[in-house]
């Protein structure tokens, strides 16, 4: 591709056509990231699979190719054609830009402390669109998804099924999906590495041994593939959800764990009197079990009502110190939360 002239070139992007009218979600997805990257105009042609005529163009070319979902791209070069399943591959392979180029479109990280968290989140957004994913389980991170649904621009949103959640916070990532009809991608722990570890070591030795190795198995290691492609993400953190681990808590970061992405926390510098203020106010969906005396929510087995007089956090693998009380996502020095 290096090699060949822009005008030796053609790029097609094949898209799917819903009975709707309306492009399919991957296909829609892809679009934004191209155009959020400032590379929609280097597509020479977008050709539709329609669902209701299968013998539309772009069921031809899948067919032609034996390709059998969309988007898929078609790259003629020099009278071969390069196929590719992937938006994130074709970027790479046939758009990769020059090192001068991306770092003139580097976002300014400095600027965004002073900016309140719906700015913040706009601001990174126009960025890098659905190139940034939110990471949903609580209270906080469904701020996040309002505060970005009312931006208008394309994100992506991501959550982790431990397998060992309660029955209330499944019902509860539904009714946000319903509620602001968003995708949600639920990444589940590696089947063989949560079968070993239980095979040797049973359901509870996080009792005895730590938390930080089942933590590790089912949602240190699904976090990372539920990052991999994405240049930025978001977290409901807040600097005092836990003062002991927390407390210097940056708006904005470089990931160094998931590729130096941007990790950013538009809710850094809130409180907890904050984040249910604005859920109130905007009628903002949460889950059930909040109402029964539960603050930060995560595993069944690791999270309990919170007693009269605790901090909010003291009531997640309470049996430990203070300072461990965390999974590992959040950790600068492992695959990051």
């Amino acid at each position: 591709m290096a090699t060949t002239s822009t005008s030796d070139v053609r790029r097609i992007m094949v898209k799917k056509r819903l009975a709707s009218g309306r492009p399919c979600d991957k296909c829609a997805q892809a679009e934004a990231i191209l155009r959020d990257r400032g590379l929609w105009e280097r597509i020479d042609d977008v050709v539709w699979a329609d669902e209701t005529d299968p013998k539309s163009p772009g069921h031809a070319l899948a067919a032609e190719h034996g390709v059998t979902i969309a988007p898929f791209f078609l790259v003629e070069s020099a009278g071969a054609v390069n196929v590719y399943k992937s938006v994130l591959s074709f970027i790479k392979k046939e758009l990769s830009e020059p090192a001068t180029v991306r770092a003139s479109t580097e976002l300014d990280l400095a600027a965004l402390d002073p900016l309140s968290p719906p700015e913040r989140i706009e601001r990174v957004l126009k960025h890098y669109g659905s190139d940034c994913a939110i990471a949903f389980s609580g209270a906080e991170d469904v701020v996040l998804i309002d505060m970005a649904a009312n931006t208008g621009q394309s994100f992506s949103v991501f959550c982790l099924d431990t397998g060992r959640l309660h029955p209330e916070t499944y019902a509860f990532i539904e009714r946000v999906r319903e509620h602001y009809r968003v995708g949600i991608d639920v990444m589940s722990p590696n089947a063989a590495a949560l079968e070993a570890l239980v095979s040797e070591k049973g359901l509870f030795s996080f009792r005895q041994d730590g938390h930080h190795e089942c933590c590790g198995i089912r949602k240190v290691e699904p976090l990372g593939r539920a990052l991999r492609g994405k240049r930025a993400w978001m977290t409901g953190q807040r600097r005092d959800q836990s003062p002991a681990t927390r407390d210097g808590l940056a708006v904005s970061a470089l990931d160094a764990a998931h590729g130096d992405a941007l990790k950013l926390n538009p809710l850094a510098d809130w409180s907890s009197s904050d984040v249910w203020k604005y859920i109130r106010d905007h009628d903002v969906p949460y889950n059930a079990l909040h109402d029964r005396g539960y603050v930060s929510i995560g595993c069944e087995p690791c999270t309990r009502a919170l007693r009269p007089g605790e901090h909010e956090r003291a009531a997640r693998w309470w049996w430990e110190d203070a300072t461990k009380r965390e999974c590992g996502l959040h950790l600068p020095v492992a695959s990051d939360d």
